[in-house]
């Protein structure tokens, strides 16, 4: 169950061979990674995750495991597709494997409140009862929900259990859904965690993101949580330059894979192609602002 949802939850990577093939053996040194640095759990299979350069077969087994690494934590795997009868097959397989939940964005078809409504209900009347995160992320899905048309949603379908909330302007947001709930839900953030310290200062119950250094997203919540305004903020505030960094889409995945690389999460840094590739001159950018953070252990970049 996904009712007390609270915390890091990071968006995985997932590793691959610099034959493009899925590093399984990465996935469990990636898993201790993220646990030992504050996570709580984990998002698989998201954007982030290069999900969409998956066969459906990869992901369910890259799915399984993650839950074989988690020791007991809560997995949650990103499900969305155009297809509701692969959605559905994948939700069954990853449950199976030990899945906590799905997390599941509309499709771009959605036009009205009311595809919206009809979307879920044929989505739930194929996948049956599933703890479901719901990804509120306009940008990648092309669909603005509402306030209304989100609290109509969890008021319909109670296996919406937490909410992805990463439309802008996030806080804003957050704000009238936490006033306007009539039943609770918990709700996580991403944007690569850009906003992170104003979105829990306005109720947010952590972050659903990925950063190279995810112990600074645990520590900002944590912070927070205890009362700590300004050391969050300090806390955040030292690493946001890089944070800035890697979130430009695909190109920003590089340069976390990059930097985990270094920090001995995963083998490789690869990525399966097509995808960016990082120059000489990035390299030093990133190697520069990893230089400007105080009271980081060194780390370099070049071989």
């Amino acid at each position: 169950m996904l009712r007390e949802t609270k915390g890091l939850y990071v968006v995985a990577q997932t590793p691959f061979r610099e034959d493009g093939a899925v590093d399984f053996d990465s996935i469990d040194s990636l898993s201790d990674f993220y646990y030992r640095h504050g996570a709580n759990g984990l998002t698989v299979l998201g954007v982030s995750g290069e999900a969409a350069k998956l066969t459906p077969r990869e992901a369910i087994e890259t799915a399984t495991r993650f839950v074989s690494a988690s020791g007991g934590r809560p997995i949650i795997a990103g499900v969305s597709n155009p297809s509701l009868a692969q959605l559905a097959e994948v939700t069954g397989a990853v449950m199976d494997a030990g899945c906590s939940g799905v997390m599941i964005a509309p499709a771009s078809s959605v036009r009205t409140d009311e595809d919206l409504l009809r979307y879920f209900d044929a989505i739930f009347q194929r996948i049956g009862d599933v703890p479901t995160v719901l990804q509120d992320f306009p940008f990648a899905s092309g669909v603005k929900m509402s306030v209304p048309a989100i609290l109509k949603l969890v008021a319909t379908f109670p296996q919406i259990q937490v909410l992805k909330e990463e439309d802008l302007p996030s806080c804003q947001k957050i704000t009238r859904l936490k006033a306007e709930m009539d039943r609770p839900f918990r709700i996580l953030v991403g944007n690569n965690a850009l906003y992170l310290p104003h979105e829990l200062e306005r109720g947010a119950d952590g972050p659903m993101a990925g950063f190279s250094f995810p112990e600074v997203l645990s520590g900002t919540y944590k912070l927070m949580a205890n009362g700590k305004r300004d050391e969050a903020h300090d806390l955040f505030d030292r690493y946001l330059p890089l944070m800035r960094y890697e979130a430009l889409g695909e190109w920003g995945i590089a340069v976390r894979k990059l930097i985990m690389h270094k920090r001995g999460a995963i083998a490789s840094p690869a990525m399966r192609g097509p995808s960016p590739r990082l120059s000489d001159t990035d390299i030093e950018e990133i190697q520069y602002l990893l230089n400007r953070i105080e009271g980081q252990e060194p780390i370099t970049l070049s071989s």
